[in-house]
């Protein structure tokens, strides 16, 4: 693959070659899966970043967490001991966990808490999955410093369909706060405001040397001449949508959210939180030391978010050292503007299977839901010190108009399985409750959503199609929205109100790709769609945390199928207890 960004001959060769690969690859019998076992001991570790050390809560002592490898097929079993003074329960962000779902993590949705002092195994096999995942902590904003990669190899026996990479490395966006991130959501919960933004973003969980004390500890990524390389790129950012760029490089993206995907060339990412790309890349410039840069795609009009950039260094080996006493900065890549819409809207409508898949035609609930954030007014005879969003109200999200409640006294999942009544209702809005111009200028009356811990029901085996509509009640804004227990097609997203009588004749029906989390446009619409075959209790919504906690989710009840195969397994033994 030498070369084959700068030949465009060699380069058409190898894409026409790569296809083939991916459309006639075969696997080789697998050997035995295995099981590969884990302890995550959860608990305060001191970080010095920025200038400043603080208490931050940690896996095994590492911010990012360990890394964790299987082959597809294989099983994990992590054993969780929560020694932090905080709540906690992990997510294993984009694994089916088909008939796991008491594995999934969210707080009071799958499971409650794990509380301090306590502890809970989680156990789940991959099935079907291979590329990039991730897992992160699923309470209130511990995944600011809870998190780490999951990457999923080929079957034993079995390669990628594509080239095998020289080396592989993972690069983890996040986002850094010197504040304790559980300090900054209370005060905005308490207050009714928008958080604080974060003061820094992080690659592998190191700002880069643009930031004050950071240049020590810039993440290096060393590459020979000639070589390809596979980056695995994930975006573990609390509340940002990133862009990411390799200073004069070209990227092959080959896969998202643990699915291949038809190969295309790019110079530029865009990933939402939750979001996972695999890119090939070709070290075919003059040796040199290059930035990977990433910084804010901020869609939203007169919100603050932090405008800062993050860098890591690919370093070719050969590379001349700079004579003694200078210092001689990497190329830095030309960054999209932080409200390129246009930038963000290519790359994510460049996404396709790499064959032909069967897409289900016949829907069984055809539902739209209108995503967007809120506002709630104040009661009468409320302080002025909680009614701090804009002109005295506090700051509420919503699909079609419910605001999302977690319970506290059972856990979604194990009130469906116990028929616990009164933690949920299922009566969940097929449509928003009022139809209005969803982007357009939205009436006040509008903006006040309703709380309420409403879930919607699937029979096994139903095939589901969503319309996610956003709004500009507030402001308009891209939404990552992320779907529990599935992967789901994305047939089609575009600007302004979704046309069922125009927009329908859009959708790609052929080869639309695979994914957990998609990206819905600012002021526009997305459409999935997925057959309800996992059983259990499965959240969707907004991966940005500040939505989420506003309210920015719904939940799915999977009824059970028919005989085991088709059922949710028992609850396990240590299963937390609220």
């Amino acid at each position: 693959m030498e070369g084959f960004i700068k030949n465009s001959k060699c380069f058409c060769f190898f894409f026409v070659f790569l296809s083939v690969l991916l459309l006639f690859s075969s696997t080789m019998p697998a050997a035995d899966a295995k099981v590969h076992y884990h302890d995550f001991v959860v608990q305060a570790t001191p970080v010095k970043r920025l200038c400043k050390t603080r208490s931050a809560i940690t896996v095994n002592g590492m911010y990012p967490g360990p890394t964790l490898e299987v082959n597809n097929g294989d099983t994990l079993v992590v054993n969780v001991v929560n020694r932090a003074r905080y709540n906690v329960t992990i997510h294993w962000h984009g694994v089916r966990q088909i008939r796991t779902g008491w594995a999934d993590g969210p707080e009071f949705v799958t499971q409650c808490p794990i509380r301090p002092g306590g502890t809970y195994t989680y156990r789940f096999t991959i099935q079907g999955q291979e590329g990039t995942l991730w897992w992160h902590a699923h309470s209130s904003w511990l995944r600011a410093t809870v998190y780490g990669a999951l990457i999923i190899h080929p079957k034993e026996g079995a390669s990628y369909p594509f080239p095998k990479p020289k080396r592989e490395t993972a690069l983890l966006l996040g986002e850094w706060w010197n504040a304790d991130p559980i300090d900054v959501v209370r005060q905005a919960t308490r207050t009714g405001a928008a958080p604080n933004v974060s003061d820094a973003y992080t690659i592998n969980g190191q700002p880069g040397d643009l930031y004050n004390c950071s240049s020590k500890e810039t993440i290096i990524v060393p590459v020979d001449s000639g070589e390809t390389n596979l980056l695995r790129v994930v975006n573990a950012a609390l509340n940002q949508q990133l862009f990411l760029k390799v200073a004069n490089h070209k990227l092959m993206v080959v896969g998202a959210d643990a699915s291949y995907v038809k190969p295309f060339i790019t110079s530029v990412l865009m990933l939402g939180p939750g979001q996972t790309t695999d890119v090939l890349i070709t070290a075919d410039q003059p040796p040199a030391r290059y930035y990977i840069a990433a910084q804010a795609y901020a869609s939203a009009q007169g919100a603050p978010f932090d405008n800062t950039t993050t860098t890591a260094i690919l370093e070719y080996k050969s590379a001349p050292c700079p004579a003694k006493g200078l210092t001689i900065k990497p190329v830095m890549p030309t960054m999209p503007a932080f409200n390129d819409t246009a930038t963000a809207t290519a790359f994510t409508t460049s996404f396709r299977s790499p064959r032909q898949v069967k897409v289900p035609t016949d829907i069984d609930h055809n539902l739209f839901f209108a995503v967007g954030l809120g506002l709630n007014n104040c009661p009468p005879g409320a302080s002025n010190s909680s009614c701090q969003g804009p002109n005295g109200t506090r700051f509420a999200a919503s699909m079609n108009n419910v605001s999302f409640v977690l319970p506290s006294s059972f856990s979604l999942l194990q009130a469906h399985q116990l028929r616990v009544p009164g933690v949920f209702t299922t009566d969940f809005p097929a449509n928003p409750p009022v139809q209005f111009d969803y982007t357009g200028n939205v009436s006040q009356s509008l903006w006040q959503p309703v709380p309420g811990t409403k879930l919607y029901k699937l029979k096994y085996g139903e095939t589901v199609q969503v319309v996610l509509q956003g709004t500009s009640i507030f402001t308009a804004e891209n939404h990552p929205i992320h779907l529990h227990g599935y992967d789901f097609y994305i047939l089609a997203e575009g600007f302004g109100n979704f046309n069922p009588s125009t927009d329908t004749a859009k959708f790609n029906l052929v080869d639309p790709p695979l994914r957990n989390t998609a990206s819905l446009p600012v002021g526009g619409w997305t459409v999935i769609r997925f057959v309800a075959d996992n059983p259990g209790v499965w959240l969707l919504h907004c991966h940005l945390d500040v939505h989420i906690t506003w309210g920015l989710a719904m939940a799915f009840v999977v009824e059970n199928g028919i005989g085991e195969l088709q059922t949710l397994e028992e609850p396990p033994a240590d299963l937390p207890l609220c």
